[in-house]
């Protein structure tokens, strides 16, 4: 392994390692300064990355495990802008956990490093390790308020299916390379092509058993059953990473198999079809996120099955099966990133004691935080679709990739304008509770009308936020021509 070709991921990991030292010489009231440190070295570790630019050149190690090119960059700038403004929120988050700032702050990084790996995946061991180190570290942070049950509950739930998920995918990996002899992306491509594989039953089995482990990286249908649950119960700045993170390294690892080792093309070999099933699942995906969403009234909740939408939406840029698509789900990423990490700020600023969630928090918001009640107003408008914010550039360039000649299931449209629909009543809620709402109807007690101070580092994450839902709406072409570079590596149609 070329130590140069991995020194990013090499930084981030000696900076939890760090992280975890100082703070056992930092004092409890001064353990927030290593969530400054920590932030400041990660934008020191994107400045650099950034230098690179998404067009270099791929860059393979010698085993072949690990590239780096326009595809791995793009999504390791998106990793890290999203672990700054995690390590942020929890900043002003930290106190609530009753444990040392410094574990979760490196807990966040040793994440990172996961997310980080997965972008450059080249091989299903480097697959299969990057996404378990995601996802063993995400078990340790859904638990760490350990004093709640619900957070116990919801660590204990992502164990189970997690390590379900786990077997699932290592024995379809298992499948691929009893039948193809090789763990490496392009070898197996290449033998597809050459048509070389003897047993391709097998190979089709452990295909399937793959795609369902990383459907449930994604939390889509059908193994969607954990994300309610484990966003209630994790802590906020938690389930904002775990939102965004997980999800967003799950669907590289989508593009790498499918596009690189799988090779699919919409007029490539029928040795795989895995449009007609991936069109089921976005379409499922959809109308199960935004149906269950309807009737919450758990913020957390709520966000978490509108999550489990979102991994539909993002589906159709995979279903499309060319370049418009791939890149329209870079865009759509990049837009939700904003949008789900500034309303997941907001209820953390709202829940001091993350027990009530109630949609009656936000009534009276526009008057006790101006800033607040904009920025969430702005957040799940955005998510929502509406112009002229990030959320509708990337949900228009999903939709126009599946109305494409190439794609061949026009009707997911419908099935996606349905879904923005539903979203339309559950997203426009919060915004009533914020201008209008009246309180908890059900009990005598009015809604809070103090005015709400805000941490200089929660000031930061919402203003951030607010940039980047409104200049990536109003100004989306620099991000799609980087996504449209990044995703050359593919080799998709066009």
């Amino acid at each position: 392994m070329n130590l140069t070709l991995i020194s990013l991921e090499i930084g981030v990991a000696l900076l939890g390692v760090l992280v975890l030292l100082a703070g056992l010489w930092t004092p409890p009231n001064r353990q927030h300064l290593l969530g400054f440190c920590t932030a400041l070295g990660l934008t020191i570790v994107l400045a650099l990355l950034v230098k690179q630019g998404v067009a270099v050149d791929p860059i393979t190690d010698s085993s072949g495990g690990f590239v780096l090119d326009g595809l791995a960059v793009f999504f390791k700038a998106l990793f890290l802008l999203a672990g700054i403004l995690v390590t942020l929120l929890t900043m002003g988050f930290s106190n609530r956990l009753r444990t040392a700032g410094a574990e979760v702050y490196a807990l966040n990084c040793f994440a990172l490093c996961g997310m980080l790996f997965a972008a450059s995946a080249n091989s299903f061991v480097m697959l299969f390790v990057s996404i378990e180190l995601i996802t063993i570290t995400f078990y340790v942070l859904t638990s760490l308020q350990s004093h709640r049950l619900r957070s116990l509950e919801a660590g204990v739930k992502y164990l189970i299916l997690g390590a379900a998920a786990s077997a699932i995918m290592v024995f379809g990996i298992a499948l691929i390379y009893g039948s193809a002899h090789t763990l490496q992306f392009n070898f197996i491509a290449n033998g597809l092509a050459a048509g070389h594989m003897k047993q391709l039953l097998l190979f089709q089995l452990g295909a399937l058993l793959l795609l369902a482990g990383l459907a449930f990286k994604i939390a889509a249908v059908p193994f969607q059953v954990w994300a309610p649950d484990v966003y209630q119960g994790a802590p906020t700045p938690v389930t904002a990473f775990l939102a965004i993170g997980s999800k967003a390294a799950g669907f590289v690892l989508l593009l790498r198999v499918l596009y690189t080792a799988f090779q699919v093309q919409p007029d490539g070999p029928r040795l795989l079809e895995p449009a007609a099933l991936l069109s089921l699942m976005a379409a499922a995906t959809i109308l199960f996120g935004s149906l269950c969403a309807l009737r919450q009234r758990n913020l957390k909740r709520l966000l978490g099955y509108a999550s489990i939408a979102s991994a539909g939406y993002a589906l159709l840029g995979i279903v499309a099966l060319n370049e418009r698509g791939a890149a329209a789900v870079l865009v759509y990423l990049a837009g939700y990133l904003f949008a789900i990490v500034a309303a997941f700020t907001v209820i953390s600023i709202l829940t001091p004691d993350d027990e009530d969630e109630d949609l009656s928090i936000l009534a009276e918001l526009h008057q006790r935080s101006p800033m607040m009640a904009v920025t969430l107003t702005l957040a799940v408008a955005s998510l929502a679709g509406i112009p002229p914010l990030a959320g509708f550039i990337g949900k228009f360039l999903l939709l126009r990739a599946v109305i494409e000649p190439t794609a061949t299931f026009p009707w997911l449209v419908s099935v996606a304008l349905l879904g923005v629909v539903a979203s339309l009543y559950y997203y426009f809620g919060i915004i009533r509770e914020i201008f209008w709402g009246t309180g908890q109807w059900w009990t005598e007690k009015k809604p809070e009308s103090a005015r709400i101070k805000l941490a200089d580092s929660q000031v930061v994450v919402l203003l951030i936020c607010l940039l980047g839902m409104l200049v990536l709406g109003l100004y989306p072409q620099p991000l799609l021509e980087l996504a449209t570079d990044a995703v050359q590596v593919l080799k998709l149609a066009n």
